[in-house]
């Protein structure tokens, strides 16, 4: 094991065994205002139902929970152990039954043409980006779907927080990068983006300005999740800011915190 897979995979191991199950979102984490990122793969993917998905990077094991509630042959895999078992508990929770593998995002333990759709939500920017979409690319059935969605190099406020984040994140990480999208548009035969949160992070700012959170006391990214009713309003507003700024600007959308990307094979 490389050292930086060891500093991830005890990181997330300390994360899962301070995570209460029954506090875990499933739905909310596909279906919020403020989950855009989820909303759009829900739109572009539409049936789970008898698919074979593989979730790279399952953590707690929300879109694996999801993915299997409506239909589909999930599997679950993650480096840390101590996630997996999260997963299968947060399973239990919701009755219904997946499979969890522990294995590297640049070794992964099927063969080739196995899965209709790979799912990998936050991950790329922890993982070894070229090797990790080859074997993605690998493992994916003929017209199988890669989704993913992961923060941008380029946003200045997300910098900012990342710096101040510094006790709730491994410091490898890379926010995804030009170049990474155009490996990806070498790798596979057709690939879409989409980006998300541009001046709807000034819900971050009213978080550590008006509200005194700091990014270390409570992750900001599942902050919004849980609090989505009450941040509904607010988001909404600043979500059509962005998306007529976007329309207007195309640049701009560099310096969004989330990029999605759905690649066919």
């Amino acid at each position: 094991m490389d050292n930086i897979t060891e500093k991830e995979e005890i990181f997330h191991d300390d994360w899962a065994n301070a995570i209460n199950v029954d506090d875990v979102l499933v739905d909310e984490f596909f279906e919020a205002c403020t989950a855009p990122e989820n909303r759009i793969i829900l739109r572009k993917l539409q049936e789970f139902n008898n698919k074979k998905i593989l979730e790279l990077g399952c953590g707690a094991g929300e879109a694996s929970v999801y993915f299997a509630k409506k239909g589909a042959d999930v599997v679950a895999s993650d480096i840390s152990g101590g996630m997996l078992n999260l997963a299968q508990k947060l399973a239990s929770n919701h009755n219904v039954k997946i499979e969890t593998k522990k294995f590297s995002t640049t070794n992964i333990d099927f063969p080739d043409n196995t899965f209709d759709i790979v799912y990998a939500a936050n991950l790329l920017h922890h993982v070894d980006i070229k090797p990790t979409i080859a074997e993605v690319n690998r493992v994916l059935k003929k017209n199988g779907i890669f989704v993913s969605y992961d923060p941008v190099q380029y946003n200045p406020i997300i910098n900012i927080y990342r710096k101040m984040a510094n006790e709730v994140r491994t410091s490898n990480e890379h926010p995804i990068l030009r170049q990474d999208v155009r490996l990806m548009k070498k790798t596979f035969s057709k690939v879409e983006c989409y980006f998300t949160w541009f001046t709807t992070l000034l819900i971050f700012i009213k978080f550590y300005l008006i509200d005194r959170i700091h990014p270390n006391q409570e992750r900001y990214w599942k902050k919004i999740i849980i609090e989505h009713k009450k941040l509904e309003p607010l988001y909404n507003k600043l979500d059509t800011i962005d998306k007529i700024l976007i329309r207007l600007f195309p640049f701009l959308k560099w310096y969004c915190w989330n990029i999605v990307i759905i690649a066919v094979k």
